[in-house]
């Protein structure tokens, strides 16, 4: 509790109430009803319901993430420059709430002409909803928390609330839209009108978490001088712990870009089924980081993030591994889903509380803090990271003959059953392993104590 209470010093801001932090977690719900549909079910909708080839989709996906993320890093300044009755972070929240709905809604109104024009209609609504428009809500969403509290174990608290809620809106989107569009008949317009829906409660979501969430936090050494961009963009460099959370960041999302992309993939050839059996398996395993999130906290008390989190990796490396075993089996697959889940779940819901800490690392090494940067950095690495696995995905798709098809079912080729097989069973594994190595190797909660100590004496000297 020492820690907690030195935080909490640092700005003498109190506790953040229950309902905040319910609010603010909203916002990650809202930003998965639709990113979660563009990172599993929308390269199902263009191969299956418009009938254009994985290569395109892949082509169009990786060039647009190269824009993505470097959308993220000038977002990340925009943040920092923006001055408002509101705050710096928290009005983007209220400006692009309605434009980033309606551009969810254009993915789906794919129109049906040549597949040249197909591709540069993509091309166009992908990047206006996930370049423009979710880039311009996330990024600052991601900075105000830092913004909200200076406090470590309630920025920890808000990363759990916004992991433990962001699942639901996987789960809203993602878990219920095929039963949904099969009832609105099963076509493409059935698709428009679900993505109208959860829309709709996207915006919903986004407003809630806008008129519950203020910005508190000050500079702990407040100064008039502006800081460059170049000196701004040497300190991000300089800061080793943001490459590490940059990279655990990642690898949360790359994850949930290969099993999201391949599983529905998976159920409809492997397992002969495109109706329950993908709903089933995403809610097991957004339910569990949804549910296990919250029990996160308990453990905070006694360990760091860290040794949660490595420990948690090498369960999801274990609930892996175990698919190889009997990979046609459903009842198996959903078992090691499981497993797998509970692994997961102590890096999604802390990933945020690491790069909070981040800040505060940066702040005591170079005198000011870098929210926005940061979180945009970040923002930039996890959308190039799953932009290039999405493109990976479907060239092997592709390379392996998977035959694109619109209202009919196609006998795919043994080659595509078999790498659609490899790429759920290998590409989670080694995703996982690689974050074991990553937290051997990092070290800041052993010296976070230290750095809030200085802090706070920084603070007194400037009162």
């Amino acid at each position: 509790m020492k820690r907690e209470e030195e935080n909490i010093s640092l700005t003498g801001a109190s506790r953040l109430r229950f309902g905040t932090k319910m609010a603010y977690g909203c916002g990650d719900t809202a930003c998965n009803i639709v990113f979660g549909m563009i990172t599993t079910l929308l390269t199902l909708f263009y191969t299956d319901y418009v009938g254009i080839n994985p290569i395109t989709i892949g082509l169009v996906m990786l060039v647009s993430r190269v824009f993505d993320g470097t959308s993220d890093v000038i977002m990340g300044f925009f943040v920092e420059k923006t001055h408002s009755k509101y705050g710096k972070a928290r009005p983007w929240i209220l400006w692009m709430s309605v434009p980033y709905a309606i551009a969810a809604v254009l993915l789906f109104a794919v129109p049906h002409t040549t597949e040249f024009l197909q591709g540069i209609y993509i091309f166009v609504t992908y990047n206006l909803c996930t370049t423009v428009f979710y880039t311009a809500i996330n990024v600052p969403y991601g900075s105000l928390s830092t913004l909200m509290t200076n406090s470590s174990h309630e920025q920890d608290l808000l990363s759990i609330f916004r992991m433990g809620l962001a699942p639901m809106g996987r789960i809203i989107a993602v878990t219920f839209t095929m039963p949904v569009v099969k009832l609105f008949g099963n076509t493409q317009v059935a698709w428009i009108k679900a993505m109208g829906i959860w829309a709709s409660i996207a915006l919903v979501l986004l407003l809630i978490c806008f008129f519950n969430c203020k910005e508190k936090v000050q500079p702990t050494a407040p100064s008039t001088k502006k800081v460059p961009i170049g000196k701004n963009l040497k300190a991000l460099a300089k800061n080793q712990y943001f490459w590490v959370g940059l990279v655990l960041w990642t690898i949360t999302c790359v994850h949930s870009t290969i099993v999201g992309t391949v599983l529905p993939y998976y159920c409809k050839y492997i397992f002969h089924n495109d109706s329950w059996m993908y709903s089933l398996l995403y809610l097991l395993e957004t339910g569990i980081l949804c549910s296990g999130a919250f029990v996160c906290p308990l453990f905070l008390h006694r360990f760091t993030k860290r040794t949660i989190s490595l420990v948690g990796a090498v369960v999801a490396v274990a609930g892996q591994a175990l698919v190889i075993i009997n990979p046609n089996s459903f009842v198996w697959v959903a078992g090691t889903s499981v497993i797998r889940a509970i692994g997961e779940v102590p890096l999604t819901a802390l990933i945020f509380g690491i790069l909070g800490d981040v800040v505060d690392f940066g702040e005591w090494k170079t005198g000011f803090r870098q929210e926005g940067l940061v979180f945009g950095g970040g923002s930039m690495g996890f959308k190039l990271g799953t932009g290039i696995t999405s493109a990976i995905v479907t060239a092997m798709m592709s390379y392996a003959g998977y035959i694109a098809s619109v209202g009919v079912r196609i006998q795919q080729p043994i080659r595509a059953l078999k790498t659609i097989q490899n790429i759920y069973i290998w590409g989670p594994l080694i995703i996982w392993i690689f974050a074991v190595i990553v937290l051997i190797f990092y070290k800041l909660d052993e010296i976070y104590p230290q750095i809030i100590h200085e802090l706070v004496q920084r603070k007194k000297t400037f009162e």
